[in-house]
């Protein structure tokens, strides 16, 4: 099959754009030519380019086309409009089951011809996140000016231009030209395939895939720092980026003045790669290394000499502002900069930094008894928590929130539980970051995301569809989390009210703790169910439950998941759910079935070995559950399979007796109410 070969070359293209566009790119190809049957697609992406090669039929065969048109008695208007429509006339029309059609032959489309006929409109509607106009005659955008189409099928070129009625296109044609490096290459290069594209600007100093520019990245730089005994911090989020930013990596390593080393190591790795997309370095000892690494996008002729000094200036400068900030915040302490916090809005709805951490400390200090912690280091450390929002570090370095206020608290004195909590307070910040475990700092994780999600709720900005300007659902996550992970035995909804009775009136007013509760226990049941628990699990238990205790919560579905995995449980369900029906259908006449059975009218052996064993193992059954025994609770619910079994064969419910009759639903009742205690086995399918 011939390979079709497209490149389309421009300006400099954002490097966080480059992935998504290849992605565009072969997917919106391999839609426009359908027809073509298009295989093996493969997408190319860097700084000036994207490409995409694949493999498409020589032609788009003859085919016959039908369309349906109107009714045979439809008004003549509709036939006329659908014949000037098509172009054609009523003998061209067949009838065929009371419906008129259109039936033509297509004739055979060269794949050139297919594919020139199709791509100027894709590249008109190719999506951007951002596109730009530049130039005059033509209102074609790309995300920065385009300068070349290579269009190549099997070495030939297919012959197109993006000038259409009044738009010039930018005067832009396909050819099968392209160029390589913009400083170590000049001029164009004429290709013939996919291959001869690749081997060209690999000769011309141009990497066209993505991954082999990250590869030799990451190994480059591990080389040159193992040549100078230290190691790489691994960032691969800026080796993506930097992949993106040049076309032939070259590594390099320069030195930090040891004036600067006094700064934190966070300060020093976060300024490098927010500022210059620079590598942190570590010795052997895993300390921070007065070194960097750094990626060229050239081959100097002195080896580097005068690009390594460049570096090392600019990073000079901006390591002298951070130093400067550094030491300008020590001279006043975290808790002088707490009156600042007034003026610093969180929340128009909601009211300033200061209200809220003064809600947050509340909090604080009501869970430490919980945690069996301080109250009094929980309460200083939520009061510190935002205090170093208004330092120059953080105005520089917002990423580094808490980290600095930690740094700073430390300098101030403060107690080491509190300063652990500052550094603590935003983690986990994704599934991949650990969990505190100090109990000063879960305090205060868990004051600072309730009070988030209550206030946030209570405003009315509750995420809707994939909309979450707040994170507020990464905040539930992070509630899980620490629960969890610390096993935390919390009343999570008492949490909640508390945190709601600290807002403000009017948002105290408009709170809803239901429906905040069903947000958090939605975002555990999908965390729950990416790990393989059934959802009608989940639904059985999380229904049944009006207070939320995430431990206990778990511990009652894993039990749940356990007896329903055996033959037992399996039997057991089956039998709940038939008593459950029963009572339904019954209900309809003279329900609900909660009176008192009266076990003087039994008639028979069944019923009566039911109730026994029924009252024999209710009192065990509220024990086990009250010293939270689940697995325990559930194998004495389901000792009650046997009889239940027995009931159901001999004993006939419905009977002509409605004393006999109603005796027998109270008993069914019981039974449902009694396995409510665990779940609601209603909800559970199969």
């Amino acid at each position: 099959m011939p390979e079709l070969l497209i490149e389309l070359f421009s300006e400099e293209i954002p490097a966080s754009m480059q992935q998504q566009a290849g992605e565009n790119l072969l997917r919106l190809l391999t839609e426009a030519l359908n027809l073509l049957h298009p295989t093996h697609g493969t997408a190319y992406t860097g700084p000036r380019r994207i490409a995409a090669s694949l493999t498409v039929a020589a032609e788009v065969p003859s085919r016959t086309l039908s369309e349906r048109g109107p009714r045979e008695n439809a008004p003549p208007q509709a036939l006329e409009g659908f014949i000037r429509k098509h172009g054609v006339t009523q003998e061209d029309l067949t009838l065929k089951e009371g419906f008129w059609w259109l039936e033509r032959q297509t004739p055979a489309v060269s794949a050139p011809q297919y594919i020139a006929s199709v791509l100027p409109d894709l590249l008109y509607r190719f999506p951007w996140p951002k596109s730009m106009r530049w130039g005059k005659g033509s209102s074609f955008t790309w995300i920065r000016p385009l300068r070349r189409i290579l269009c190549l099928l099997d070495g030939q070129i297919v012959s197109f231009s993006l000038a259409r009625h009044d738009d010039n296109g930018h005067g832009l044609q396909a050819s099968h030209q392209t160029e390589g490096h913009r400083f170590l290459s000049t001029g164009s290069l004429t290709v013939n395939s996919t291959e001869h594209w690749k081997q060209t600007l690999q000769k011309h100093y141009v990497m066209v895939d993505a991954y082999k520019r990250r590869q030799a990245i990451v190994e480059g730089l591990q080389t040159l720092a193992s040549h100078h005994g230290l190691t790489i911090v691994e960032d691969m989020k800026l080796v993506e980026e930097v992949a993106g930013l040049v076309e032939w990596p070259t590594p390099f390593i320069g030195q930090i003045d040891p004036l600067f080393m006094v700064l934190p190591p966070e300060v020093i790795q976060v300024s490098m790669r927010v500022n210059q997309r620079y590598f942190a370095l570590r010795d052997t000892k895993g300390n921070v290394a007065p070194y960097f690494a750094f990626i060229a996008n050239i081959l100097p002729s002195d080896k580097g000499t005068l690009v390594i000094k460049g570096n090392e200036r600019v990073l000079k400068a901006r390591f002298a502002d951070a130093r400067h900030f550094w030491n300008l915040d020590r001279k006043q302490t975290l808790e002088s900069r707490l009156p600042a916090l007034e003026r610093m809005t969180f929340h128009a709805c909601i009211g300033s930094q200061k209200e809220r951490i003064q809600r947050v400390a509340r909090l604080a200090k009501l869970i430490a008894p919980m945690l069996h912690t301080s109250a009094t280091l929980c309460e200083r450390a939520a009061l510190l928590s935002k205090a170093d929002l208004s330092t120059h570090m953080v105005g520089e370095f917002p990423e580094l929130q808490g980290i600095i206020g930690s740094y700073y608290a430390a300098h101030d004195g403060e107690h080491a539980e509190v300063v652990q909590a500052l550094r603590d307070q935003y983690k986990p910040q994704g599934p991949a970051d650990c969990v505190p475990t100090a109990p000063v700092s879960l305090a205060l994780g868990l004051a600072d995301r309730i009070d988030l999600l209550t206030a946030f709720f209570a405003a009315g900005e509750k995420p809707s569809g994939s909309g979450d300007p707040f994170a507020l659902r990464r905040a539930a996550l992070g509630v899980i989390r620490l629960i969890r992970e610390n096993t935390l035995r919390l009343n999570l909804t008492q949490l909640l009210r508390y945190a709601a009775e600290n807002l403000p009136a009017s948002l105290r007013e408009s709170f809803d703790l239901t429906v905040l509760s069903q947000f958090i226990i939605e975002r555990l049941r999908v965390q729950l169910r990416s790990e393989g628990i059934r959802h009608d699990y989940l639904t059985a238990v999380f229904n049944n439950t009006t207070e939320i205790d995430i431990v206990q919560l778990l511990a009652r579905t894993q039990a749940l998941q356990a007896m329903l995995e055996t033959e037992e449980g399996v039997n057991l369900l089956a039998a709940t759910r038939r008593a459950s029906n029963i009572l339904t259908i019954e209900s309809k006449k003279d329900g609900p079935y909660q009176g008192t059975v009266n076990p003087s009218l039994f008639q028979q052996k069944e019923e009566q070995a039911l109730f026994t064993q029924l009252e024999h193992i209710t009192p065990e059954i509220e024990r086990a559950l009250h010293e939270e025994r689940f697995t325990e609770a559930m194998h004495k619910i389901a000792s009650l399979r046997p009889m239940l079994d027995d009931f159901f064969s001999a004993v006939t419910v419905n009977a002509s007796d409605t004393a006999l009759r109603l005796n027998r639903l109270y008993l069914l009742h019981r039974i449902v109410d009694i396995t409510h205690l665990i779940a609601d086995f209603s909800q559970i399918e199969g």
